[in-house]
């Protein structure tokens, strides 16, 4: 689960992480009541807040430029945010859909003399926490990583011991902290793991952390991503969530336990279990398709869930066909074709349909099929139905 900046740096101040001033706004009597928080004159930098970057050269529908606004007075915050307020803007991570704001952040400019990336997360090679460092902050960390790996500094946290007071003096050290500043950043360090921890996250990001120019540290961005597993343990963050920033579709299948994650293409997928899942997705494009979605309806999924499964499937315009993919185990065959038949009478099915079944209970799912009297092509196997379903959308 992601959240927004604002809602991160929120966190930040609760663990003693160094933040500027700043206040959000929804509407436009909001925007009066932040604006309040400034003085006259003083530098104000005016943010978008959508769960995507490149959010300063991103571009409004409108033709407004920029998503990140540095301005000099409170009359021009308040019109910034006027023009950014229910607009849509597209960067280079919403696509060419964009996202709209709903929400602006206010925050006090700083004058930097020096900008660092600090991130930790999950290193799923040693199943380890690792905390990432570079000197390269407010840059593309990705690119520096390929074209400068040398500045990148990886420290690896033992998930039984958790980080070491001489890890966090390592990382100040080698990123050329001395003086007070070292100890602020070993504090910092400290205080930004313990947050990923105490919070189940699965990342926890400042890009850029600075120096301002009163020599202060400050984390002039926030990024923090959740754990969706472990969020029953942390209402406080559930409340976070905001839902007009998600698929509508995927709003939805969360509330039946399916797995479902909307994609660019138009060949729909209901398969159960996540590697079957990822399986069906590569051979639907090796055949020479592009997968709509991926959903896994799970191993214990009832004739509700698919059913909603397909009315999801049926919701995206995109759709041009339908492939089942069910091998049966805990989830039995008979069940799944209850669940297909049962779709079929409560959605309308406007496109192709490929069943492949196989496994528990596989010859009592076919036998209710075809005598369902519904119109769909059987597979014998996946590649068959891959074909199948490729040949029958582009009809």
């Amino acid at each position: 689960m992601h959240i927004h900046e604002y809602q991160a740096k929120f966190l930040f101040k609760e663990y003693n992480i160094p933040v500027a001033k700043g206040f959000y706004a929804r509407t436009g009597e909001e925007i009066e009541n932040a604006l309040v928080h400034f003085k006259g004159g003083e530098e104000i930098v005016v943010k978008s807040q959508i769960h995507a970057g490149g959010r300063g050269k991103g571009t409004f529908k409108d033709g407004y430029k920029g998503g990140v606004k540095v301005v000099k007075s409170k009359d021009e915050a308040r019109e910034s945010a006027k023009r950014m307020l229910g607009n849509v803007l597209v960067t280079h991570q919403t696509g060419p859909n964009g996202r709209k704001v709903n929400t602006i952040y206010f925050t006090e400019s700083n004058e930097i003399q020096k900008e660092y990336y600090l991130a930790v997360l999950l290193d799923r090679a040693t199943a380890q926490d690792v905390i990432i460092a570079s000197t390269e902050g407010g840059m593309d960390i990705e690119k520096v990583a390929v074209e400068h790996p040398e500045k990148i500094i990886r420290i690896l946290i033992d998930p039984v011991m958790g980080i070491q007071a001489h890890q966090a003096r390592r990382i100040a050290f080698q990123l050329g902290f001395e003086g007070d500043l070292l100890n602020e950043m070993i504090d910092l360090v400290m205080n930004l793991y313990r947050l990923y921890k105490e919070k189940d996250c699965s990342m926890v990001e400042i890009n850029p952390l600075i120096i301002n120019s009163h020599g202060k540290l400050i984390a002039l961005d926030a990024k923090i991503n959740f754990d969706e597993n472990a969020l029953f343990r942390h209402t406080e963050i559930m409340e976070m969530r905001d839902l007009n920033e998600e698929d509508p579709k995927e709003v939805e299948a969360s509330r039946f336990d399916l797995n479902y994650i909307a994609l660019d293409g138009d060949i729909a997928c209901l398969v159960n279990g996540a590697g079957l899942a990822m399986a069906t997705m590569d051979i639907i494009k090796y055949c020479g398709g592009k997968p709509a979605n991926f959903l896994d309806v799970g191993g214990g999924a009832n004739e509700e869930q698919v059913t909603e499964a397909f009315r999801i499937i049926m919701t995206d315009p995109n759709v041009k066909g339908i492939l089942v993919n069910i091998f049966g185990g805990i989830m039995k065959c008979d069940i799944i074709a209850k669940g297909i038949i049962a779709a079929a009478k409560n959605v309308k099915l406007r496109v192709p349909l490929v069943v492949r079944l196989e496994g528990t209970n596989v010859n009592e799912g076919k036998k209710l099929l075809k005598e369902s009297g519904l119109t769909l092509t059987a597979a014998d196997s996946l590649s068959d139905a891959a074909q199948k379903i490729v040949e029958l959308s582009k009809k």
